[in-house]
């Protein structure tokens, strides 16, 4: 018995330290000096001011900014580790099947007019459901364009201006073939408050 345990002690000690120390150091080192925006979270950095991430969809509710997908960085209770503090991520995402779902969906459809009733066009779906992991930063062109009047009108802007900052701040596909073009929500927030 005593035979096998030792070098099974033996393994499980030195797998330990290679997995668990070494592994883990070597891919943060590698991570920090070959991507470290991407490796310390993508945040946003002005002028010394962190403003977020380009990964995380913060909630704007304010008619002079575009709008996100509904998130689960909002204030609304979920069940988190931390959520006194709403630091944490967890899916805001309901079943088809859940009337809550409708209810929700409803209380943004409302919204949206109330913020601006004059506009009679069809509202996109990502701007009343959210996403599968509830954290997503990007909304569709569709989604940014109906909201274009809005925020020009609310910031005493030119449509067009705003359109414009639409274009410039419009992601392609990824690869160029993955996925669907697509707009940064606060970047674009960020570059509405850079115009003045």
């Amino acid at each position: 018995m005593n035979t096998q345990l030792r070098p099974a002690i033996t393994i499980l000690v030195l797998l330990t330290i290679i997995t668990g120390v070494i592994y883990p150091l070597v891919v943060t080192g590698i991570a920090q000096v070959v991507f470290p925006g991407q490796a310390n979270g993508s945040l946003i950095v002005i002028d010394g001011k962190t403003y977020g991430s380009e990964l995380i969809g913060q909630q704007f509710d304010n008619p002079n900014y575009f709008w996100g997908r509904l998130s689960a960085t909002g204030d609304f209770p979920y069940n988190a580790f931390n959520d006194e503090t709403l630091t944490a991520s967890s899916g805001s995402n309901y079943g088809p099947l859940n009337p809550a779902l409708m209810d929700m969906v409803q209380a943004r459809i409302d919204a949206l007019k109330a913020a601006d009733p004059g506009n009679t066009a069809l509202i996109p779906a990502d701007l009343v459901t959210a996403s599968g992991s509830g954290l997503d930063p990007h909304i569709s062109i569709a989604a940014a364009l109906y909201q274009v009047h809005r925020v020009a009108t609310a910031r005493g802007l030119a449509e067009a201006q705003v359109r414009a900052l639409v274009d410039q701040y419009t992601e392609a596909r990824q690869f160029g073939f993955l996925g669907e073009p697509r707009v940064n929500v606060l970047k674009l927030n960020l570059a509405l408050d850079d115009l003045k």
